[in-house]
């Protein structure tokens, strides 16, 4: 196996980084420095800064609160700040569990385990996901029956979902509590601006029973295996 390919599925770094690593001398087989186009043989020994490199299959899970002006995009091409930059120098192939706004902030997953991904970003298992939003102007007690209920968008009618005014601001606008099961782009901004109100902020507080709790912008935590469980079901 090429060794790039071996570092990456170690979870040191893309296969690209693990390049840079490699000719910077930070990684060696069998204690010999090793080169670009090396390949790792059954019984080499592989160390990367000093210590030993096995291809991991550990899982492992993440909370972090996205800042806003962060994107989720993996795209190496983006030059604009991304979730990924903040898990670094973990050992980990790191990507995010569905997407949060450039402009919004708030709770996102990041895992190394594709098939728990695939279960939470998939329609049919529904999972809900709560915004904390401050919109402009008033919003009545028609309007929150109208979100509660479906809003018709381009791509069609949204489904129900649980809506509470929590107050009205002293600049007339109004904070909202809503909670959804679908991933649409940009779904909650649409809702509200297809009834008339636009957004000024919005927090993703909460993804199932997980709530982003006990962190600020930029901060992370590993979820235990019982969090990880409850997401799952």
């Amino acid at each position: 196996m090429r060794l790039q390919k071996y570092l990456a599925d170690a979870g040191i770094a893309s296969r690209r980084k693990c390049e840079e690593l490699i000719a910077a001398g930070r990684v060696k087989i069998n204690d010999g420095i090793a080169e670009i186009g090396m390949s790792v043989e059954e019984g080499d020994v592989v160390t990367f800064d000093g210590k030993r490199v096995r291809p991991s299959d550990e899982r492992v899970m993440i909370a972090f609160y996205k800042p806003k002006n962060v994107i989720c995009s993996n795209s190496e091409a983006e030059d604009r700040k991304k979730v990924l930059d903040y898990f670094s120098e973990l050992p980990y192939r790191l990507y995010t569990v569905g997407r949060l706004d450039y402009d919004s902030e708030g709770l996102i997953l990041v895992t190394n385990d594709g098939e728990a991904a695939n279960r939470l970003m998939h329609p049919r298992y529904g999972t809900s996901k709560t915004y904390r939003v401050l919109c402009e102007g008033r919003v009545t007690q028609e309007e929150l029956h109208m979100l509660a209920g479906g809003i018709m968008l381009e791509d069609g009618m949204t489904s129900p979902a649980r809506v509470k005014l929590l107050r009205e601001t002293e600049k007339g606008g109004s904070e909202l509590l809503i909670t959804i099961h679908e991933g649409r782009n940009r779904q909650v901004r649409r809702m509200l601006s297809a009834i008339g109100h636009e957004t000024i902020r919005l927090v993703r507080v909460s993804i199932g029973k997980l709530s982003i709790s006990g962190l600020k912008p930029g901060q992370w935590r590993f979820l235990s295996g019982e969090e990880v469980q409850e997401l799952l079901q």
